[in-house]
């Protein structure tokens, strides 16, 4: 068997006849004929039963069928990748991501991938997570950075940073001096919360379940720069990825402490559509990421 062989088994299936094949491939029908013998002859097996003016494929047939069509799938993806990498990289890349991700990851990302590509014309679009799903799926964007899980068979998603949540408050606001805070202790603040329907927002809101604790939710916001600046003024205390107050922290202006026999994590990914090979340009803005994840982690560490 060899992949001229594959190939005809291909055109036969998809013409209906073996004319239709020797037309396709510009070889003559005694040609189509012959190699499929050579076939039969191989596994003892018909491969297309004749009815009529046209043919049926056979179970045997169709194994063939769908080895072909891998085979030559495989075939010009790799081809496609080996062009691909000849390529200096341009053109458009269209991403998403939430808030946070806009604010804390995509600029030093997006810096490091110029250095590499600056031909790539990188265009960025920032909104809640069902909203940017829609986004990616309608081919509006070609890559989105989300709060996981995506539970959406249309997308795939490629975990990448995890992120703890930690809890922040102003400098001198008492449970500042209860590090780790009991969880006890929060019975009764004030939290001003991200929106509600966020996998954020789950997080938290599956802590507060498990511990039987109802909070008292005084603001709720998508916006993290809003929800520091109200728990600097003393509207209440929050619960935030710990790479959005490093600066803060390291400023004096609020303060952070993690919650006693807890650690709530939040996991970051990669999205994109599922029936896509993803583009080199979206390939390599992933590589980038990977490749600085440990400078994003050092700047969490040195915050916490």
């Amino acid at each position: 068997m060899d992949l001229r062989q594959l190939e005809i088994v291909q055109a036969i299936a998809e013409t209906g006849s073996f004319t239709g094949a020797g037309a396709r491939l510009h070889v003559s029908q005694s040609a189509i004929s012959r190699q499929i013998l050579l076939l039969e002859d191989e596994f003892h097996e018909r491969l297309f039963v004749r009815l009529g003016r046209r043919v049926q494929i056979t179970a045997a047939g169709e194994a063939l069928l769908q080895l072909a069509n891998r085979v030559f799938t495989d075939i010009r993806d790799t081809s496609a990748s080996i062009t691909d990498r000849q390529k200096v990289l341009s053109g458009p890349l269209r991403m998403v991501g939430g808030m946070t991700v806009c604010l804390y990851v995509f600029p030093q990302l997006i810096k490091e991938f110029r250095t590499h590509h600056p031909l790539v014309d990188i265009k960025i679009a920032v909104g809640g997570t069902w909203r940017l799903q829609r986004r990616v799926k309608s081919r509006q964007a070609d890559l989105a950075l989300l709060t996981l899980p995506v539970e959406d068979p249309a997308l795939t998603s490629v975990p990448v940073l995890r992120e703890e949540l930690m809890l922040v408050m102003p400098v001198n606001h008492p449970l500042g001096d209860k590090s780790p805070v009991p969880v006890e202790a929060l019975v009764g603040q004030p939290f001003i919360m991200f929106e509600a329907g966020s996998n954020t927002r789950r997080t938290v809101d599956e802590f507060f379940t498990r511990e039987q604790i109802r909070p008292k939710v005084v603001a709720e916001t998508e916006n993290v720069e809003i929800i520091k600046s109200m728990v600097a003024s003393g509207l209440g205390i929050s619960l935030v990825p710990i790479l959005t107050v490093e600066r803060e922290t390291q400023g004096g202006s609020l303060k952070v402490a993690r919650i006693r026999s807890q650690q709530l994590v939040r996991e970051t990914g990669w999205v994109y559509r599922a029936d896509e090979r993803p583009s080199r340009v979206v390939q390599e803005m992933m590589a980038t990421l990977t490749r600085i994840a440990p400078q994003l982690q050092q700047s969490v560490d040195k915050a916490s």
